[in-house]
């Protein structure tokens, strides 16, 4: 089992940036890929961005492309979020999630999922 909580979010102006982090605690976080993932209201969640157990393979969806950026500190068991250039189309509840294989965070079939914490971003 891996335990994952989420920490960072926040209302921001548009233009503004934010760093999400997602403390992991139970199994060895290093054993795992992650990811983050959103969800607006009235919308479906989607994926946001992935990062491979070692650190050094990342994916962006095309919206975030450019502006986000996704790290892990596998010593501190964490995993981040670095969101630049915050518009208001970003507001939703971000998600952190695990899982042993990396084309599960990919697909959004993952075994573990934080509890969510809400990013605003006003115009």
């Amino acid at each position: 089992q891996v335990q994952l909580a989420e920490s960072g979010g926040g209302l921001v102006q548009a233009g503004a940036s934010l760093r999400l982090s997602c403390a992991a605690s139970g199994r060895t976080f290093g054993d795992y890929a992650s990811g983050w993932f959103r969800q607006a209201p009235g919308k479906e969640r989607e994926v946001v961005a992935g990062i491979d157990w070692t650190g050094d393979i990342s994916y962006y969806s095309n919206s975030v492309k450019g502006r986000f950026t996704i790290s892990r500190d596998n010593a501190k068991n964490t995993m981040y979020l670095q969101m630049n250039s915050l518009k208001p189309e970003d507001t939703a509840v971000y998600y952190c999630a695990a899982d042993r294989l990396f084309s599960r965070i990919k697909d959004g079939s993952v075994g573990y999922w934080g509890q969510g914490t809400q990013v605003t971003v006003s115009s």
